[in-house]
């Protein structure tokens, strides 16, 4: 580290697209304690257009060779799914801080090897699971934790975008199943683990994991795709703490609701709501205990109070995330979402695919 800034290499930074220039720069533009030193893409061109824009001392045509820039500390992984492993097991060997986006990996094998890594080098290993530095979730799990709602009994939880049906031509393998990128991995990757940062871990799963809309129009085009990947997950469980669970997350042609998450227990429940998906947007957070009239808005409380020092939507929960990093890698503590947390989700994917496949009950 010089000048005891973190220094930061950004694999996936186009600044005409991209989570990178979306969520990562605007996010690090506000944090003092970092300091973006190189950007890396696919084309020479489009990395120093990033670095222009942003002010990046360095860009390169390679993930190989912002890995080896010294002044690098943390390198961030912000490409496509199938492209996470390459520069992720490249920075971990060069003994680089990293932090990828979720899906970590295109499978669990993939997923355990980058955390075996990053355990043998004793680094910070952390994973773009966004939902957890949401202020409503993390004040939902703590009310659920201090007897809020009294024993947990069940929850419900729905989650509906849109996308079904069609893709932009740079979106095509969204569409491909083994790309590791879909329904499945992507949008019910982000609201399980949201489930089950706020609740608790899966014990057993029976699903259906279905393609609803398996006739795909390419927009500009008059090009017709074939998906195979999933758009409707249907999950029934039970959390190792006994309560029973049902979640439907889905990607339908249009009229996305975004996320609705209903918690019951024997004292009282909690609903959560969002325009949006898990790891994107405003929460609005509403409970009742017993006794009270009816579910209310809860009132405000300063310790989960919105971070100003971020844009709203896509920097907010990415900005959390990186105070995040700086703790960990400043204390030595072990700070979650890790790669060990992002390996059991990979693992409660898989039980979940392997229940569709089979019709039966799962252990996870």
């Amino acid at each position: 580290m010089t000048d005891g800034r973190i220094g930061v290499g950004i694999v996936g930074a186009n600044v005409r697209y991209g989570w990178g220039t979306r969520a990562h720069l605007p996010a690090l533009s506000r944090l003092p304690e970092f300091e973006v030193r190189a950007v890396a893409n696919a084309h020479l061109d489009t990395a120093q257009q990033t670095a222009d824009r942003f002010g990046i001392p360095a860009a390169y045509d390679g993930f190989e060779a912002l890995i080896a820039d010294p002044t690098v500390d943390l390198v961030v992984v912000s490409v496509r799914v199938p492209g996470h492993f390459a520069p992720a097991m490249a920075a971990l060997q060069a003994g680089k801080h990293v932090f990828c986006e979720w899906p970590l990996a295109v499978n669990l094998d993939q997923a355990t090897q980058l955390r075996d890594a990053a355990q043998r080098q004793g680094v910070v290993a952390h994973v773009g699971l966004q939902g957890r530095s949401n202020p409503e979730m993390r004040r939902a799990r703590d009310l659920i934790a201090n007897g809020y709602i009294g024993d947990l009994l069940s929850c419900t939880m729905v989650s509906t975008v849109t996308g079904a049906g069609v893709r932009t031509p740079d979106n095509t393998y969204l569409a491909d199943v083994t790309t590791g990128a879909t329904v499945l991995t992507i949008s019910a990757g982000h609201s399980l683990d949201s489930l089950r940062f706020v609740l608790g871990e899966f014990s057993e799963v029976s699903a259906i994991v279905s393609t609803q809309v398996p006739r795909v129009s390419v927009t500009g085009t008059d090009e017709i795709i074939h998906a195979t990947a999933p758009d409707n997950i249907a999950v029934k469980g039970r959390l190792r703490n006994g309560a029973v669970v049902s979640a439907h997350i889905q990607s339908v042609p249009l009229f996305g609701t975004g996320l609705f998450f209903e918690i019951h227990g024997t004292e009282g429940a909690l609903v959560l709501r969002s325009e949006g998906s898990t790891n994107i947007g405003d929460m609005t957070l509403v409970g009742a205990r017993r006794g009270d009239a009816a579910l209310a808005p809860l009132p405000p409380d300063a310790a989960y109070a919105v971070d100003t020092t971020f844009e709203a939507g896509a920097p907010a929960n990415v900005g959390a995330q990186y105070r995040d990093i700086l703790r960990a890698i400043r204390t030595g503590e072990r700070v979650e979402p890790d790669f060990e947390t992002a390996v059991e989700l990979h693992r409660l994917i898989d039980a979940i695919q392997q229940a569709s496949d089979t019709g039966t009950r799962q252990l996870v």
